[in-house]
């Protein structure tokens, strides 16, 4: 049975970004912070960051980095390439970097509450886990973990896009659409793009 969340010491929240693009990483932010610090925070505007304007995301992407350096909260980052998603699969990717970002955090599974966006699961160690659809939405310490994600892997996509011109990553992100396809089939594929993708779309 899972420990009522009023004894736990910390929570955490997950979420990921890039589970279906073209090109580019998949990126899970975990976001801790002690509970009875959480349940006092007013993190005002802050919801899911789809519903954000980019810069709102980096209004919030900034308050997080300064809340982090405070020691309010504590942010683990982790991707895994478009290699790896060819070579495991995407879902097997995300619980890699679930799995991972939660090592980083360091905490005690037995004092830590995880709350997790849509489908996401954590390691079963973390007995007091609940995934929640649009927990984006929802838990704001969840809301935080999607900013810092998104923020992060389209900063990555921007600047990444300056080696690869003309496929509109600063534009698209790596996702699907109708120039980045176009200009698949002008250029062809780079490293960063996912080929178990684009089977049956492309040649490969």
């Amino acid at each position: 049975m899972a420990k009522k969340s009023k004894k736990q010491a910390w929570i955490v929240g997950i979420d990921e970004v890039g589970r279906g693009p073209l090109a580019g990483p998949v990126t899970v932010c975990a976001v801790a912070t002690p509970y009875a610090s959480y349940k006092k925070a007013r993190w005002a505007g802050l919801t899911d960051s789809k519903q954000l304007s980019p810069k709102q995301r980096e209004v919030w992407h900034a308050k997080a980095r300064a809340l982090e350096q405070e020691g309010t909260i504590t942010i683990a980052l982790v991707s895994q390439t478009a290699a790896q998603i060819d070579r495991k699969g995407i879902s097997s990717c995300i619980r890699a970097c679930i799995a991972k970002s939660l090592q980083l955090l360091n905490l005690d599974p037995t004092k830590t509450k995880v709350l997790l966006d849509g489908g996401l699961k954590a390691p079963l160690e973390y007995v007091d886990q609940t995934t929640v659809i649009k927990g984006d939405q929802k838990h704001k310490i969840i809301s935080l973990a999607s900013v810092v994600a998104k923020v992060t892997r389209d900063a990555y996509m921007i600047k990444i896009s300056a080696t690869y011109p003309g496929y509109g990553w600063a534009r698209n992100k790596g996702y699907g659409t109708a120039s980045h396809y176009k200009a698949l089939k002008k250029l062809y594929i780079t490293r960063l793009h996912r080929k178990s993708f684009l089977r049956g779309i492309l040649d490969i």
